[in-house]
């Protein structure tokens, strides 16, 4: 997923307001709101039943999933944290291995409650790869390079630098497997650069299928992940 999907993905979950999305520890104490009769007088009660998480309520249960010995049920629900000031969307993952017996839990959260269970999934594996993509605008697009201090300039330098992120994207993309990363992709153009160079100032009329295999082998000097070249049989 390229860097316009990820931001594609981030607004709809936004949707003109911030909220946060993130994991929780497997013994984090959740609480069900508080739904019975409150005391006339005095503070009210606003903390339910504490959720246990090795024996889920079956009204939670959003969907189940069977692949071989593994069984992966989804529950969510609208729960409360002591350490939070509002009550939390919470989907909580349990994977079973039937045959080592083996439970694992995954708690994710958002404060946005309208949030579906699929969708706060979705949006927090993204993760990964909007760190990724950060990575990359600063490591070789200028993220964190650029020296502009007006509100448009920087707007203008961030937008730049992800652009270059998208582009080296869908070049990656299009050369299939021969090129894996941007480090590569770097290299493959600068020593194709390098090799269109030479051949025009070395040799006047230069055999097209020549300068098709002295691009490819120059172009692969010094990358990391370069495909080797086929061997030709001529």
């Amino acid at each position: 997923m390229d860097i316009s999907d990820a931001h594609q993905a981030a607004l709809m979950a936004l949707e003109n307001e911030l909220h946060l999305i993130s994991k929780l520890r497997k013994d984090t104490p959740l609480f069900e709101k508080y739904e019975g009769k409150q005391k006339r007088k005095g503070p009210r009660r606003k903390y339910g039943e504490k959720l246990n998480y090795e024996a889920m309520p079956i009204k939670y249960l959003q969907k189940t999933e069977v692949e071989g010995q593994i069984v992966t049920n989804y529950y969510q629900g609208i729960f409360l944290h002591k350490s939070f000031g509002m009550a939390l969307k919470v989907v909580v993952i349990v994977k079973t291995d039937l045959k080592k017996r083996k439970v694992g839990y995954v708690i994710l959260f958002s404060s946005d409650e309208e949030l579906g269970w699929e969708k706060l999934i979705e949006y927090y594996s993204l993760r990964f790869q909007i760190e990724f993509n950060f990575r990359d605008a600063k490591q070789h697009f200028g993220l964190e390079d650029f020296m502009n201090t007006t509100e448009k300039g920087v707007e203008n330098a961030v937008n730049l630098s992800f652009l270059m992120v998208n582009v080296s994207a869908k070049l990656l993309k299009n050369s299939g497997e021969n090129l894996v990363g941007i480090n590569d992709l770097k290299t493959h153009y600068r020593g194709a650069k390098y090799a269109r160079w030479i051949i025009k100032k070395v040799l006047k009329k230069a055999d097209p299928i020549l300068n098709q295999e002295l691009l490819a082998e120059i172009g692969r000097l010094g990358s990391i992940h370069h495909a080797k070249a086929a061997t030709s049989s001529a």
